[in-house]
């Protein structure tokens, strides 16, 4: 009687990595920034519903009758691409559910770019912090339109390394929205000692001065640190290859 016997799987090769992937719930970034977007949104957005500038926490300006139809749209569709890039950096999400990540992509880009990028440019003169924080929020807005721009061609072309590494830096970009409160807040505790002496009791000086720090601070370091964190992943990939190839060169000078 003829038995059938199940060929063994070769074995891994030497120096072959056997970790498997982890799970969505061991990668600890994940839920608190889920956590905060939802908070961050839950905060920001509600004085808007109402379509009411009264109820605005940003002054509005009469000269441009625009301006508030404008900021509410950037709010809007910023609250959809904030959620929707918390799904495109999810690696679990991308490596089990490709089609959710490609369509949350899809939403990041369609709405972001016509609907937070371009009404950013329009806003940015318009901010009440001053030229810095004008000229701020205009490079933010730009930059954050060219990675978005650039990291979509990328994934069009399935160069999918410098997509990543694109989308990574426009993710940066998009959260220094909810970085800019935090450090406002800070710049605004920092300076308040010196209200009587170098703002000589002007509070409008005050908070235009901390609001411009804040802008510059909140992309400007959340930049560096992405970059910083793409840089040490392309160093990591180069390791392994170096590592292999030392050997095969040893084993090459070896006599026969």
């Amino acid at each position: 009687m003829a038995t059938t016997t199940r060929e063994a799987s070769p074995p891994n090769p030497p120096g072959a990595s056997t970790r498997t992937r982890p799970r969505w719930w061991r990668r600890p970034w994940i839920l608190p920034l889920g956590l905060a977007t939802v908070v961050f949104l839950s905060f920001s957005v509600p004085p808007y519903l109402t379509l009411d500038p009264e109820l605005s926490r940003f002054p509005i300006r009469d000269d441009f009758p625009l301006h508030y139809p404008f900021m509410v749209t950037h709010i809007f569709a910023g609250s959809i691409v904030m959620l929707a890039v918390c799904l495109q950096v999810w690696p679990w999400l991308r490596q089990n559910y490709p089609a959710v990540h490609r369509w949350s992509g899809r939403t990041y880009v369609m709405i972001g770019i016509p609907l937070v990028g371009l009404p950013s440019l329009v806003l940015a003169p318009l901010s009440h912090s001053g030229l810095g924080g004008q000229v701020s929020n205009t490079l933010w807005g730009i930059l954050w339109l060219t990675c978005t721009i650039v990291g979509y061609r990328m994934v069009r072309q399935r160069r999918y390394a410098e997509h990543r590494e694109w989308m990574l830096r426009s993710f940066a970009l998009i959260f220094a929205i909810a970085m800019n409160r935090l450090w406002s807040t800070a710049a605004v505790i920092t300076l308040m000692p010196q209200l009587d002496t170098t703002f000589g009791g002007d509070q409008q000086m005050l908070i235009m001065i901390a609001g411009s720090t804040s802008s510059w601070l909140s992309w400007v370091l959340n930049l560096l640190i992405v970059e910083w964190w793409i840089q040490y992943r392309r160093r990591g990939r180069r390791t392994p290859s170096r590592q292999k190839a030392r050997p095969a060169q040893e084993d090459a000078t070896q006599p026969a």
